[in-house]
């Protein structure tokens, strides 16, 4: 009796170690398992922060000889930056290779309006005269100062958009209405421009805006009227807008300028 019950013990503490071994075993794996992802993760975000970068800086190479003395050195640099960090994060959503860039740094009586195809690395249009908007500068200022996300505001949102689809805009002037191409706009820098889409901020064409001096909208980055006609189409559905000024609080705060993966 004495014989078996030692017996018994050495089989139930063998089959507990084995237990508690096998236990180990697995908790172990799922760790291995949980941090392996994390590593590479972490890898990824490292490679696309690089690749993003790498654009970023072939892009400028070839893109700032074509283009006129800016308001601020940096003002391409953070452009193309913020597209190819957005374009590394969300493939899917950038589908046109289209960046309409506005530096608002600028008077509204210089050409201050471009668009750039970034894969060819090429200007697709201007330097062209853009409307601001009047809540952004005090009545017959011409560089905007004031930016703002909020409703009622009618001032420009700066940072980088995704354009949507191209509509059939009615805008007033002067008393009078017109008819232009109008081109939906998604604010994608958080807490800077995602009221845009709700607040009615589009790009389109305006009578107001002429070859020598904008006026000023309701906050959209308006042009003329045949350039509208003529680049909105190619920039919906998929492309990207940057609206750039020396702004200090939107440069520091802006999440696509700074970590490049949000």
């Amino acid at each position: 009796m004495k014989l078996t019950t030692v017996t018994s013990k050495l089989l139930i503490g063998s089959t507990a170690f084995l237990f508690g071994s096998a236990r180990f075993a697995a908790a172990n794996a799922a760790v291995a398992a949980v941090a392996q992802p994390r590593n590479a993760v972490t890898q990824q975000v490292t490679a696309n922060n690089g690749t993003f970068a790498a654009k970023a800086k072939t892009a400028l190479a070839a893109l700032s000889s074509t283009v006129r003395r800016l308001s601020d050195p940096h003002a391409l640099e953070s452009a193309f930056n913020g597209y190819f960090a957005f374009k590394t994060e969300h493939p899917d959503q950038v589908k046109k290779p289209y960046l309409y860039f506005v530096d608002y740094g600028l008077p509204n009586t210089q050409p201050r309006g471009y668009v750039f195809d970034m894969a060819a690395l090429k200007v697709v249009d201007g330097p062209f005269t853009v409307a601001h908007g009047r809540g952004s500068a005090p009545a017959g200022a011409s560089i905007p100062t004031r930016f703002s996300n909020a409703f009622g505001s009618a001032a420009t949102s700066l940072g980088l958009y995704l354009t949507k689809a191209t509509y059939a805009f009615t805008g007033h002037s002067g008393g009078r209405s017109y008819q232009s191409i109008g081109l939906r706009l998604a604010g994608v820098s958080k807490g800077f421009n995602d009221n845009a889409g709700p607040r009615g901020v589009v790009a389109h064409g305006a009578p107001y805006v002429t070859p020598g001096r904008a006026g000023t909208s309701k906050g959209c980055p308006a042009m003329e009227p045949s350039r509208a006609q003529r680049l909105l189409p190619k920039l919906a559905d998929g492309g990207m807008v940057f609206l750039f000024a020396p702004d200090a609080k939107w440069l520091k705060g802006d999440q696509w300028l700074d970590a490049g993966v949000n």
